[in-house]
């Protein structure tokens, strides 16, 4: 025990380090990655869009889920952005299953390396006042997973972070990657098609 407690302790320090940095990065390169693409015209239209990603050709789709999965366990980038880019670029059913696939894997991940490197972990991806809010419900026992469950499914949710923190309890990875499997299509469905739907309003009256 007291050796984890020093590999925790040493490990920590370094994730920290690289999470804050590929986070500042991550937003850096997005702002940048924006401003290129709306004076080259990338950002014209939907088609424009989809065009200039799927120029990658059959690296495309696994580069999306393998960016969807890092946004996921490390926030470089906005999970808003990626998934309704995947859904403007690959289309409304092919953009949710990759969004799926590589949100799934990236809960999965998340959960190891908070059931792993324990709350040191959490409190270095997340800020003190979200990780404060929401530790105490970790002492509501059964009331918890119902807790989560709904959470997993309201759009609005800081949805990474809990995953995190239903590490700490004492749910097991099965019950906690079936509850994934069943709620984020549903989170998926609501949240990037409303964000669509706003985002297509929106470049319609800017077109115009």
């Amino acid at each position: 025990m007291a050796e984890k407690n020093r590999q925790m302790q040493a490990v920590s320090p370094l994730l920290q380090k690289i999470i804050n940095w590929s986070s500042a990065i991550g937003a850096l390169g997005t702002v940048a990655f924006c401003l290129w693409a709306y004076f080259a015209g990338v950002l014209q239209s939907k088609e424009t869009l989809s065009a200039f990603i799927q120029q990658a050709g059959i690296w495309g789709p696994p580069l999306f889920i393998f960016l969807q999965i890092l946004q996921t366990v490390v926030p470089i980038i906005p999970g808003a952005l990626t998934s309704v880019a995947g859904v403007f670029i690959y289309g409304h059913i092919v953009g949710t299953i990759y969004n799926y696939i590589g949100i799934v894997i990236g809960c999965a991940i998340i959960f190891h390396l908070a059931r792993t490197y324990g709350p040191a972990f959490v409190q270095s991806v997340v800020s003190k006042r979200t990780y404060d809010k929401y530790i105490s419900w970790l002492d509501k026992g059964n009331r918890f997973e119902r807790f989560f469950i709904f959470m997993m499914i309201w759009p609005i949710s800081p949805a990474d972070f809990l995953c995190m923190l239903a590490a700490l309890t004492k749910m097991t990875f099965k019950k906690y990657m079936l509850i994934i499997l069943l709620c984020k299509p549903i989170t998926l469905v609501i949240y990037t098609y409303g964000l669509t739907y706003i985002i297509d309003f929106f470049w319609k009256m800017v077109s115009k």
